[in-house]
């Protein structure tokens, strides 16, 4: 702009005085075509901030042309405050070194140019070389100075970014982590105005129509248990809790565990005061009875586990005392006294290895690795194994159609799954010959299961949500421990295990029964024989 405005100047100044200076018109041109091709062909970054020869394009061609001008220019034009324009360039964009040596190659030139005009002339020079000097030292004032507040502002602007970028981080891990938390988040204002909410805090509000955010806390009857508490926390100005009940129309209470806590109004004394606004996090009170009801079967699985290996050694001492005292017996009525010894003491016994059998299984799913296995084949192995036992009882129609999968599984490990579920079907199927199916297969998408099935009566549904669970049975001689130790397993193994009431194609006809299928994960590993189980630990 500064070279346009030169040769539209000079053109326009010999235009009206009719005079012809066409040396400085042919600078002015060249200094116009010099920065056009500066601006055309230099890179988009900016030559090293320290002195170069790289700043000859920019800043050199600005000395020589302005140089040139004040030089060639016969009038009283004075050219010298151009030279500010490199000097502050040089300032702003880089070193101070830089910027002094610009400064000092401008002070030269200006002594220069009032050398080359006292060797024309016969008076007195000095004040021409002082107006030269003290315009130099100007120029040195403001190379200082404007290098400084350049130097600041840069550096306060990378901190601005540096701040900014921090803040965005910021506000992305928050937003994360408030959408991935498992309890429900509200931020409201003090107009009652839900202003974030995530997924699960919408989920407990249980609207029937969930407004976009932000919407009114006080829009729906059922969530004045929440606005009175948020009103509440914003009167007393600190962190409340509560238990309150949300009560929609033709739905069941949702009971929920309030905390309240409100932001800070500022940062130091000499901030203004900002916003407040009331964050309450909720908390399923069905969810946290679960969980303490989940810790405390495990504080009592522990105990019981304790309590079982005390148990078994004055149990063996009775078992082995009451087989000497039967040999000495031989009164019918004592004798069914001492068999009904024997009968619950292998009762006490059966109990306490089930309940020491939690402890086995976790010790040995700590320690498992993975194995492959042909679940045809193992299958067929284990029916064949169990069925022997009992043969007149134990029969089954087994359908294995899962060919030559490999299922991800110890052997051992499937064996004790499967007998757990067989012993189960055993216990409530019918006397049919059918009553029984053992099935393997594989889906079309790949999904190979194994499935259990038995024409048993159908499960109550308090029995059925707590199949899986430890110490849980419908059974008061039952440990409740089997397929709580079928889940584990699976689980180790990253297989699945459900149950359903399903119903059979039978020689009877159709016929309800109780399903549990094993969903195995896909595998590409090799089979291995395992080996690491042949030993229970005990």
């Amino acid at each position: 702009m500064v070279a346009l405005a030169l040769v539209v100047m000079q053109g326009a100044v010999q235009a009206i005085n009719q005079s012809s200076e066409p040396a400085v018109l042919a600078v002015c041109v060249a200094y116009l075509v010099a920065t056009v091709l500066l601006r055309v062909l230099a890179s988009d970054s900016l030559p090293p901030p320290a002195a170069s020869p790289k700043w000859l394009p920019s800043i050199g061609v600005d000395l020589a042309a302005i140089a040139a001008l004040q030089l060639l220019h016969a009038g009283s034009m004075n050219y010298t405050p151009l030279f500010g324009l490199p000097i502050l360039m040089a300032a702003v964009l880089g070193t101070l070194t830089l910027a002094l040596g610009t400064t000092a190659a401008v002070t030269l030139l200006l002594l220069g140019w009032a050398w080359w005009l006292g060797t024309g002339s016969t008076g007195d020079n000095a004040p021409r070389y002082l107006q030269s000097a003290l315009t130099g030292t100007g120029y040195f004032v403001v190379s200082y100075l404007v290098h400084q507040l350049a130097t600041r502002l840069a550096r306060e602007q990378d901190l601005a970014q540096r701040s900014q970028m921090a803040a965005r981080v910021q506000t992305q891990v928050s937003a994360l982590v408030i959408q991935n938390l498992t309890d429900g988040v509200l931020v409201v204002d003090s107009t009652d105005l839900v202003r974030i909410a995530n997924p699960a805090g919408l989920q407990l509000l249980r609207g029937a129509t969930m407004p976009e955010l932000p919407f009114a806390l006080s829009a729906e009857t059922a969530w004045e248990p929440l606005v009175t508490l948020a009103r509440r926390t914003f009167r007393q100005q600190k962190a409340l809790a509560a238990d309150v009940d949300l009560l929609h129309a033709g739905q069941s209470p949702t009971g929920l565990h309030v905390r309240t806590w409100l932001t800070s109004t500022q940062e130091s004394a000499s901030q203004a005061q900002t916003e407040r606004l009331c964050v309450m996090f909720l908390h399923d009170l069905r969810e946290m009875e679960a969980r303490l009801r989940t810790e405390k079967l495990a504080a009592m699985g522990r105990m019981s586990a304790a309590v079982a290996h005390e148990i078994r050694n004055p149990l063996a001492a009775i078992v082995q005392a009451n087989a000497l005292l039967e040999e000495d017996l031989h009164d019918p009525a004592q004798k069914r006294l001492t068999h009904m010894v024997q009968q619950n003491a292998d009762r006490l016994a059966r109990i306490a290895e089930d309940v020491l059998d939690i402890a086995r299984v976790q010790h040995q799913i700590s320690h498992a690795p993975a194995s492959t296995l042909s679940l045809d084949e193992t299958v067929a192995q284990i029916w064949s194994d169990w069925q022997a036992q009992e043969p007149a009882r134990r029969r089954a129609v087994v359908t294995l159609e899962a060919g030559a999968t490999q299922v991800e599984f110890d052997a051992e490990h499937l064996r004790r799954v499967l007998v757990n579920l067989l012993d189960n079907a055993l216990r409530y199927m019918g006397p049919e010959p059918d009553s029984l199916m053992v099935t393997t297969r594989t889906s079309p998408h790949g999904q190979t299961s194994l499935q259990v099935w038995s024409d048993g009566a159908p499960m109550d549904k308090s029995v059925e949500r707590h199949l899986f669970e430890p110490f849980f049975s419908s059974e008061s001689r039952s440990s409740g421990l089997g397929l709580y130790i079928c889940r584990e397993l699976c689980q180790r193994h990253g297989a699945s295990i459900s149950y359903q009431r399903l119903a059979r194609t039978t020689e009877r006809g159709e016929v309800g029964g109780n399903a549990f299928t094993v969903g195995f994960r896909r595998t590409t590993r090799p089979a291995e024989a395992a080996t690491l189980f042949d030993t229970i630990v005990v």
